[in-house]
């Protein structure tokens, strides 16, 4: 005859099998595969688009999705935008192309595409600079590079070691361009053009 085991035991025994050690639970935090937060100008971003689409306003609305859709293209490719820098770095590149239609369209004698890519252009560069991020200038860019060089120069580093270590240094959280939009391709061209690695 089997003895009966008390339904209170055998509920106490499953909570505390299932409850995970604080190791595992560390241990999960860790290795979480969620994504990280979005970036805060992400969320004024989508809230700005709701107020537009309240106002009708249609130049806002175009460029707030053409960000928006930017943003969800790089999340299915492999550098999801998750920084403030990266958004604005978003931004300026869509504020050159809007420049740029405005440029084509001027020389083919379309005034009102001129208007309507320029009012989109002002709306970026407005959101770019309201961000508090700092732009990158080539001269700028060229000086940090050309000062990075000297001093591993001075410390002894070997020539054909510099340009990576530059590299390390320019685009590591923390490091030298933390808080500034840039392209990052750009940089390491110029890093390389610089320390004479082409």
């Amino acid at each position: 005859m089997a003895s009966k085991i008390s339904p209170l035991l055998l509920q106490n025994f499953g909570r505390s099998s299932l409850r995970p050690s604080p190791a595992l639970r560390i241990a999960r935090a860790a290795f979480s595969t969620e994504a990280p937060p979005p970036p805060p100008l992400l969320s004024k971003l989508k809230d700005d688009l709701k107020a537009a689409m309240r106002v009708k306003d249609t130049n806002r609305l175009a460029v707030l999705r053409s960000v928006l859709a930017a943003t969800v293209n790089a999340s299915k490719a492999d550098k999801p935008i998750s920084t403030d820098s990266q958004l604005v770095g978003v931004i300026r590149k869509l504020a050159r192309q809007s420049q740029e239609a405005a440029n084509e369209a001027r020389q083919a004698g379309r005034e009102d595409l001129v208007e309507k890519e320029e009012a989109q252009q002002q709306i970026l560069e407005a959101y770019a600079s309201a961000s508090g991020l700092r732009e990158i200038g080539e001269a700028e860019l060229k000086q940090l590079i050309e000062s990075a060089k000297a001093k591993l120069l001075a410390d002894g580093v070997k020539e054909k070691s510099i340009p990576g270590l530059i590299v390390k240094q320019f685009l590591a959280p923390g490091g030298t361009l933390d808080g500034a939009t840039f392209d990052s391709k750009k940089v390491v061209s110029s890093i390389m053009e610089t320390c004479g690695s082409r």
